[in-house]
């Protein structure tokens, strides 16, 4: 019998846990098809944790924070810039130089400032520039020159960018007159034309008679 034992033993030992077809089965099933169908369900859940629901993505989807009614807006404000003609009033009173400046030239041209922008009031930093003329400096300030980026086309015309140039050049020394639309300029010039006329045929002397 113990001879008997010990063979039984040994060949339990050598046949190992699987003894029949069934158990094979399962073996193979729980070491190769189970983990892929744990990986499936992994991946599976994580793109629908990405893709809500079509209400959900319809309406509040946020992609990096910014939802699509807010993409929506930004992109229909964008267009709305793009097509659309703003009329203004050329009746309407300019905005002086100082105003412009306070409004977009104070963020560089003030106090502290950038650095190597020519600030308020430093005449030092303002005379090789008030050497090159107003018209120079205008056409700087329009259309960019440096760091500085166009500063025409924007919410000011570009009379009042002039007035804002003439406000720091002149107080960095500068004697330029303060611009005024060419226009009234015009109509300055056209008023007063009658006034010439007349005063110029008052002044004529009267012509002789024709002789018969």
């Amino acid at each position: 019998m113990s001879d008997d034992a010990h063979y039984q033993a040994t060949e339990d030992a050598h046949t190992g846990p699987i003894k029949n077809p069934k158990q094979l089965l399962l073996a193979v099933f729980f070491s190769f098809i189970a983990p892929i169908l744990i990986i499936v369900g992994l991946v599976s859940y994580v793109t629908s944790a990405n893709h809500p629901s079509g209400e959900v993505q319809g309406s509040g989807m946020a992609l990096y924070g910014v939802t699509k009614e807010a993409r929506d807006r930004e992109l229909a404000e964008r267009l709305k810039k793009v097509g659309s003609i703003e009329i203004r009033d050329a009746n309407r009173p300019l905005a002086t130089g100082e105003a412009v400046f306070k409004a977009q030239c104070v963020a560089c041209h003030g106090a502290p400032g950038i650095p190597g922008a020519p600030h308020l009031n430093d005449a030092a930093a303002w005379g090789p520039r008030i050497g090159q003329g107003y018209a120079t400096l205008l056409e700087h300030a329009l259309k960019g020159k440096g760091a500085m980026p166009p500063q025409g086309g924007g919410d000011f015309e570009d009379v009042e960018i002039g007035r804002a140039v003439v406000y720091l050049a002149n107080a960095g020394g500068a004697k330029f007159p303060v611009p005024d639309r060419p226009a009234a300029a015009g109509a300055q010039a056209a008023a007063g034309a009658p006034e010439a006329a007349a005063s110029n045929a008052a002044e004529a002397p009267a012509s002789a008679p024709a002789k018969p």
